[in-house]
């Protein structure tokens, strides 16, 4: 499966030498050159490859984020984690990627690797046009996050990042975007910060289901890669008690298949809420 590449901002030049991180004597009596060490310069002037997730037990309820960077040898060179008390998962996932971007030095070219497709078209599609309408929706309503999603533009002004959308939970799936899930979400049960700084090992491997846990993101359904050309639902049928609904406050019967805010699509007959941008999943309706 090729994964979904997109592009933020405009290509930025980078200094071959200096993007190496700072200087240092040497005590070889070698030429002073670039601290290679540097853990955020480790992949050279090319680019920094990362991933960021974000986890929520019960979405809400406890939640936490996590960030993985990797070195020249494709294993994780460092990462953190924190968590973030109550919160949903559209929030841990933007908290994650804000994060990241903070932690990361700006002049150099930035690989992004994540499952959520909600934070990823919220910072590289949605977001230019929320800019635009004075941060609200397509419909007129308060952007969702706002406090998180103007960070994020703002961390991405004059910066070269590269989003790739990698679907979750594969048996030979990325394993840096791995990583990171399972980081976020042993800090989302503990509550406790973790990561190199604080001389962290990372969490291990979870049992593997071919959905997405529950747990983390509400509703378990498959999380595959997004199909293209496939628009939102034009018409559903709504819960009114009888066998067969819901009951849930908010709730409908899909009475069409259609595709959530978060790029995931939704059968016939799933459970769908409203949101700022049409309808989806219940989990991405805040």
């Amino acid at each position: 499966m090729t994964p979904e590449r997109v592009y933020a901002m405009c290509p930025f030049r980078v200094n071959p030498v200096n993007a190496l991180g700072p200087r240092r004597a040497p005590t070889d009596g070698s030429a002073v050159g670039p601290d290679r060490r540097s853990w955020q310069y480790r992949r050279m002037a090319e680019q920094i490859i990362a991933a960021c997730d974000g986890a929520s037990k019960g979405n809400p309820g406890p939640a936490a984020w996590a960030w993985v960077i990797a070195d020249t040898d494709g294993e994780v060179e460092r990462w953190e984690a924190g968590p973030l008390g109550t919160a949903t998962n559209n929030v841990a996932e933007l908290t994650a990627l804000r994060e990241l971007l903070e932690s990361t030095d700006a002049g150099v070219p930035l690989e992004v690797r994540m499952d959520s497709q909600y934070a990823m078209k919220a910072v590289t599609t949605w977001l230019p046009g929320w800019r635009r309408k004075g941060w609200k929706t397509a419909s007129g309503s308060p952007v969702a996050n706002r406090e998180l999603v103007v960070r994020i533009d703002e961390l991405l002004d004059g910066r070269t990042v590269e989003f790739v959308y990698v679907p979750a939970h594969q048996v030979d799936g990325d394993p840096f975007n791995a990583a990171a899930d399972r980081a976020a979400s042993h800090t989302a049960r503990t509550q406790q910060p973790a990561g190199t700084s604080l001389g962290s090992a990372l969490p291990p491997p979870e049992a593997q289901t071919g959905t997405r846990s529950a747990g983390r993101g509400g509703t378990a359904r498959p999380r595959t890669a997004a199909a293209q050309g496939q628009g939102r639902v034009t018409g559903a049928k709504k819960a009114t008690g009888s066998k067969g609904s819901t009951g849930s406050k908010g709730s409908i019967k899909a009475k069409f298949p259609g595709r959530c805010r978060c790029g995931t699509p939704y059968a016939k007959g799933e459970s769908i809420s409203k949101n700022p941008d049409g309808w989806g999943h219940p989990s991405c309706a805040t």
